[in-house]
């Protein structure tokens, strides 16, 4: 556990990218392989399950430190992270031991086990290991047990560590770590060194139904004609909403693979049946999608389809998926990405004319402007707006600039002016800063500045709002899209104007404006404005615009009624080159 919780200490202390990967390749150097494995699984965004619920964590170090609820809640406010305000509570440790003992034994028989465990049983095995660490562990300690592990380093950066510590390609070792977080899987020594294996020694695929490394997309938002040359240089398509995956076909067996690296075969059986007709080593990258009368349909059909353990036939009949295909990885067994985009295309549409897979139809313009005028069209058409790609590209690994770009042309976003009305603190470098905003809009339009700023003094003095009466409604959560300097400043007035604190949110006199973005909007009943939206950040702040003018839930009823759908929104999900 020591050697883990310095490299924690260090790359979440570090901003230079040189020294992170020097941090990793250290840790590397010096785990041994099953700790390395868990490490790795960790860092690269494997999600550890929480062990103890956080009340029973927070009740327990109380008990230990000797203090009352109230200190610990103080503490709290002025930490801002659970795990980290426990570790500063504790009394010092009675020994050190714990330290000495390897992340995979931490994991395999202490956390995974103690999952489910009685609450007093729990609570016994907090005190027990709290008192065997010092403050550094401790806190990796709880961010483990809670299941909120999360420090400052990307995934292609693991890989650079990984490959330059094996003395390998960074492209192989992205192949390689393709699945490597898949939770069906746990991380082992021999999955760990299987990594570091000469590349002469597995040349292939570590197994029959591992995926590649999927090529992501820049965003694009500047003027195609200068930027990208010629239309006929780029393959153009629709860029999809929905699930972008790879299916592998090989040894008479299929497997589907999301962007997030899950393996979510058995939630599409329509794709599986799709794949059946592909000949064996055989790896297509597409687009899942809900489909209806022959078109996209909205994302929140196919929501309905995620994170389900069994599939009932209506559930089926009513929001249907297939797979648009719009690249070819692997042919015969052989590897394509290698070769120019348009050199791939043509072998996909041959496979696709022989097996009946759906592929992403082109679209063709002899100018910009002509492409400029279908991308407007999109909403309309159920997609978010153009993809663009180089005809010569290679397919590459992750996002990157050398090896020539694929680019996403989105559709401006929908937008509405929403008011703050609750805060919570940030994470990691943000923890002492309120940066995790809710937003309000009017149930009706006030008649004037009077009627908005006699709600405003209502919600100062904590009165409930009167059934039928003007008021703000909470309907989305956003906590991107400010620069460092506007969340400080929107922090010194949320600190200025609280009202309430309930843990880590305060409940704030509704004073700002901002004007939001989203992607999508549905109609949902888990939520008190009947609205959920897609991908919601924050545009800009709107010091110009007086709170009574502020959007209502009119404005977002007709925005549903124009673009919306029904059933519930994820608020993230993987998408044709998405983030």
């Amino acid at each position: 556990m020591r050697l883990f919780a310095q490299l924690y200490a260090e790359l979440d202390a570090r901003t230079a990218t040189l020294e992170k990967v020097a941090a990793l390749r250290r840790y590397l150097a010096a785990a041994p392989p099953a700790d390395a494995a868990w490490a790795l699984y960790f860092l690269a965004g494997g999600k550890p399950r929480q062990s103890v619920p956080g009340a029973l964590m927070r009740a327990t170090a109380c008990t230990l430190a000797g203090i009352s609820d109230w200190l610990f809640e103080e503490s709290y406010q002025a930490v801002g992270d659970l795990g980290e305000t426990i570790a500063l509570v504790l009394p010092p440790p009675a020994s050190r031991e714990g330290e000495d003992v390897g992340l995979a034994e931490w994991i395999e028989t202490r956390l995974l086990p103690l999952r489910g465990q009685p609450p007093d049983v729990q609570a016994q095995a907090l005190a027990q290991w709290w008192g065997t660490l010092d403050t550094p562990a401790r806190f990796l300690l709880c961010k483990l047990i809670s299941g909120s592990f999360r420090v400052g380093v990307s995934k292609l950066l693991v890989q650079r560590a990984l490959a330059e510590h094996a003395g390998l390609d960074p492209k192989l070792m992205a192949q390689r770590m393709m699945g490597f977080t898949d939770a069906r899987q746990p991380p082992s020594a021999p999955r760990f060194l299987a990594l570091l294996a000469p590349a002469e020694d597995l040349a292939g695929p570590l197994d029959s139904g591992q995926p590649y490394p999927f090529f992501l997309a820049h965003a694009f938002d500047a003027a195609p004609e200068a930027a990208l040359g010629p239309p006929s240089d780029w393959i153009v398509e629709w860029k999809y909403d929905g699930i972008r995956a790879q299916v592998v076909r090989r040894a008479g067996q299929c497997w589907i693979w999301s962007r997030g690296e899950e393996l979510v075969t058995e939630r599409f059986p329509e794709v599986v049946e799709l794949a059946r007709a592909l000949p064996d080593g055989t790896v297509v990258d597409g687009e899942i999608l809900a489909w209806a009368d022959g078109r996209p349909a909205p994302f929140a059909k196919l929501q309905q389809r995620l994170n389900r353990k069994t599939l009932p036939r209506k559930l089926l009949q009513e929001a249907p998926v297939t797979l648009l295909a719009y690249d070819l990885l692997e042919e015969g067994g052989r590897d394509l990405r290698g070769e120019p985009l348009l050199r791939r295309r043509e072998r996909l549409e041959a496979l696709c004319a022989a097996t009946g897979l759906p592929i992403s139809p082109l679209l063709e313009a002899d100018d910009w402007a002509r492409l400029a005028a279908q991308r407007a069209a999109s909403r309309e058409r159920g997609v978010e707006g153009l993809m663009l790609k180089q005809r010569s590209a290679p397919y590459g690994a992750g996002r990157t600039k050398s090896e020539g770009l694929w680019w996403k042309w989105k559709i401006e976003p929908m937008t509405v002016d929403g008011v703050l009305v609750y805060a919570q603190r940030g994470h990691g470098r943000r923890a002492s800063v309120y940066t995790d905003y809710t937003f309000a809009v009017w149930s009706r339009p006030p008649a004037d500045a009077a009627e908005a700023q006699a709600v405003v003094e209502a919600i100062a003095r904590r009165a409930p709002a009167e059934p039928g009466a003007l008021q703000l409604v909470p309907f989305t959560k956003a906590y991107s899209g400010l620069t460092d300097a506007e969340f400080t400043e929107v922090d010194r007035v949320i600190r200025a104007h609280t009202i309430e604190k309930f843990g880590p949110v305060r409940s704030v006199r509704p004073t700002l404006v901002f004007e939001l973005g989203f992607e999508g909007i549905a109609r949902s009943p888990r939520h008190k404005s009947g609205i959920a939206l897609r991908f919601p950040r924050m545009l800009r702040l709107r010091p110009d615009k007086p709170l009574h003018e502020a959007d209502t839930l009119a404005t977002l009823q007709a925005l549903l009624d124009a673009h919306g759908s029904a059933g519930a929104v994820l608020e993230e999900a993987d998408t044709n080159g998405e983030v």
